[in-house]
């Protein structure tokens, strides 16, 4: 080996021969992630007359593996906005940092005017776009909720294609077959959210939490949920979902341990 300092680690290139830096392949195509590995399942919110409530498990799938149950997929910007991943944790991983960085420089930044959850929106919408627009999409759902510029409640979606809409109630993933049908009842798209209080708001998404529990089978019964209003976020990232549990599984023939 030669062990002078710049060159600590590397073989002698008078005993081995000059490092050959063919198999770094650079003249070869560039590789984009073709699927994800490690995902969220659902993210569900719900709109109500004073702001926005939205809820994700904890829950991180490798790919049928409950592998990660500590995941919080919910993400707040600042006081008006919470950004809700499904899909790819490593694609939201880099979406954290981008909305760090983001915050960061609206710190900074000699504007009085904070970026306010519509304003956040048309900016993820414009990255995901971008980055399907340069094959190499970011494999993520997002729900992008909180106050607009009028201090009224706005919730939105944009997905890996850059595709964007806006609706009273949203989910992503299995939640869209499962959890919207319930939040719909409540809340179907011409109705007006000036009838929804927070607490029906809330109760209606942890209902459909507990549907997901039971029905999704890369779900948990572990998730965060988050309030937005005009006083500020809520967010609380241990929830345990109430009333909830296997113990009639208890009572068939032949479950677990049971011998009789």
């Amino acid at each position: 080996m030669n062990h002078l300092p710049q060159a600590w680690g590397r073989p002698r290139d008078d005993v081995y021969g000059a490092y050959d830096h063919s198999h770094f392949q650079t003249s070869g195509p560039i590789q984009h992630t073709q699927s994800p590995i490690v995902t969220g399942t659902s993210v569900v919110a719900a709109k109500f007359k004073d702001g926005v409530v939205i809820a994700a498990d904890n829950l991180a799938s490798y790919g049928s593996l409950a592998r990660f149950t500590d995941v919080k997929r919910l993400r707040k910007f600042n006081d008006q906005v919470v950004v809700g991943f499904g899909g790819d944790v490593s694609d939201m991983q880099y979406l954290d940092r981008l909305l760090n960085s983001l915050d960061i420089r609206e710190n900074y930044s000699s504007s009085e005017t904070a970026l306010n959850a519509k304003n956040l929106h048309t900016y993820l919408a414009k990255v995901m776009y971008k980055r399907r627009s340069d094959f190499n999409p970011l494999w993520n759902h997002l729900l992008i909720a909180g106050l607009d510029g009028e201090d009224k409640p706005f919730l939105a979606s944009a997905d890996l294609l850059g595709t964007t809409f806006t609706s009273p109630t949203l989910a992503t993933g299995f939640g869209a077959h499962l959890a919207q049908p319930i939040l719909r009842r409540t809340l179907p798209d011409d109705a007006s959210v000036e009838d929804v209080d927070q607490e029906t708001a809330v109760k209606l998404v942890k209902e459909a939490m507990k549907v997901l529990f039971y029905r999704d089978a890369r779900s948990m019964d572990r998730y965060s949920i988050a309030v937005i209003t005009k006083t500020g976020v809520e967010l609380h990232e241990d929830e345990k979902l109430e009333n909830q549990s296997w113990q009639f599984a208890e009572q068939i023939r032949g479950y677990g341990t049971q011998v009789n």
